[in-house]
């Protein structure tokens, strides 16, 4: 039996409303909402000037387990999200092994159960040497396909730049087929023109020509082009610029959405002014870009013509990180700190509170069919964070919790603090202070993406 916790007069950020009321959780659900009395075997949380959200789903990391745990784990990563108020994530394919195969999948949810502290689901990778045993599996049981990450592995691996298997791909599966949208061809271009002037030490603020608007925007344009024709589908990745925003609709609901999109926090947070400064621990793929397309996502994520918010959480070493350009991995962490992210827009007038809660908790939930999680709701799973609006703190090597040992945000000073993550109703996270007794669980989801 489960402790019976019980949240007094906190402002509950929930389903475009923003409401003082206690939350009554139980046996791993939320028991009720509402004016609750306070009984003997209550625990007690005083939630007073407080905002309690549900729990951040996280619908794109990489947490490198298995096989690249040097830079981070499911246990570590998962921990670092939970004091980040993430309390569940979509782990991407691109671990050694990749996630080709029914098999690994298996295996990575078996390791996921004895390490993860978050409750979790996970990308079965698909690319040229697999689709054929993709297109003839029930695609359904899956939570979605994807190839980001695999081009790490070898050329060639992304589906944008291959509309023949792009398209028998659209055709034949059920699934949301979620990818990495950048024209291979036109980076390589333009990898050749910088490479002939600088030689392998081009520097970091190049990387946004090199990957360039035009190469995002073609090979978004052309995805949804034969996703439209087939009926599929299907799911962009981490979107950055401004001209792919207009690729996108925003006037049926997201449950009613066959082609959707999402924005990683990064490309929220930081633009081409930052590449000076940071270098190559901000080069992400695809690149971090200008300030009008900073600009420009956010719009699309107020008008919802972007879904969700994700993290792209990618951890590398900081040797792997400062490396010359070509031999600089791409990506960074940002998980323990996407909600401060966002909340920091919410301080500076960006965003709402309400509009925070849609973008990071409901959305994904909905477009990833999530069962009973995403909403404080009767019945739900007990998934919440607790948040201090006006209690700053400064990021600093002595607080991260990645196993990689760096952020680019260190010495970022943010206003608000998340004091308190409940995962299917365990107080994980407290001020701190862990309890580490329960894992989370796989996420149930249901094959509603065949009904729209």
């Amino acid at each position: 039996m489960k402790q019976t916790t019980l949240i007094k007069n906190s402002t509950v950020v929930n389903e475009g409303k923003a409401i003082v009321t206690d939350v009554l959780l139980s046996n791993g659900l939320i028991q009720q909402i509402g004016t609750i009395d306070v009984e003997a075997h209550h625990i007690v949380i005083d939630g007073t000037g407080k905002h309690l959200f549900p729990g951040i789903i996280d619908g794109q990391v990489h947490f490198r387990d298995p096989g690249l745990t040097h830079k981070g784990d499911l246990y570590t990563e998962s921990k670092a999200a939970i004091a980040g108020g993430v309390t569940s994530f979509i782990d991407m394919p691109n671990t050694v092994p990749n996630i080709l195969t029914v098999e690994s999948l298996e295996e990575k949810y078996e390791i996921a159960a004895t390490k993860s502290l978050a409750n979790y689901s996970f990308f079965l990778g698909v690319n040229g040497d697999n689709i054929d045993e993709i297109i003839k599996t029930d695609t359904t049981k899956f939570i979605g396909v994807s190839d980001d990450g695999l081009y790490f592995t070898k050329k060639g691996n992304l589906l944008a730049d291959n509309p023949e298997t792009m398209e028998k791909l659209f055709a034949n599966c059920s699934s949301i087929i979620a990818i990495h949208s950048e024209k291979e061809a036109i980076v390589e271009k333009n990898e050749q023109a910088f490479k002939e002037k600088y030689g392998d030490d081009i520097p970091a603020k190049f990387h946004p020509i090199i990957r360039s608007t035009e190469g995002c925007y073609e090979a978004t344009k052309r995805a949804i082009e034969l996703a439209k024709k087939h009926h599929a589908r299907l799911h962009i990745l981490h979107l950055t610029t401004e001209a792919e925003t207009h690729l996108f609709q925003n006037d049926i609901p997201l449950k009613e959405k066959r082609i959707t999109t999402e924005v990683s926090v990064h490309h929220l947070w930081f633009s081409d002014k930052h590449y000076d400064r940071l270098g190559m621990l901000i080069k992400w793929n695809p690149a971090i870009k200008t300030e009008e397309d900073k600009k420009g996502l956010l719009k699309a994520l107020l008008d919802d013509r972007i879904d969700l918010v994700t993290t792209d959480h990618a951890p590398h070493t900081l040797e792997e990180k400062q490396q010359p350009y070509f031999q600089s991995m791409s990506g960074a962490p940002m998980v323990q700190h996407t909600l401060n992210c966002m909340l920091e827009f919410y301080k500076q007038g960006l965003i709402s509170l309400e509009k925070i809660a849609e973008k990071m908790c409901h959305n994904p939930a909905i477009l990833y069919s999530m069962t009973n999680r995403g909403f404080i709701r009767e019945g739900y799973y007990a998934d919440l964070t607790l948040v201090d609006l006006n209690s700053p703190w400064t990021v600093a090597k002595d607080n991260l919790l990645y196993k990689c040992g760096w952020s680019p945000l260190e010495g970022t000073t943010f206003q608000a603090a998340i004091e308190q993550t409940f995962v299917n109703g365990n107080l994980v996270f407290d001020n701190g202070s862990w309890n580490e007794e329960e894992k989370g669980m796989a996420i149930d989801f249901t094959a509603k993406n065949e009904e729209h």
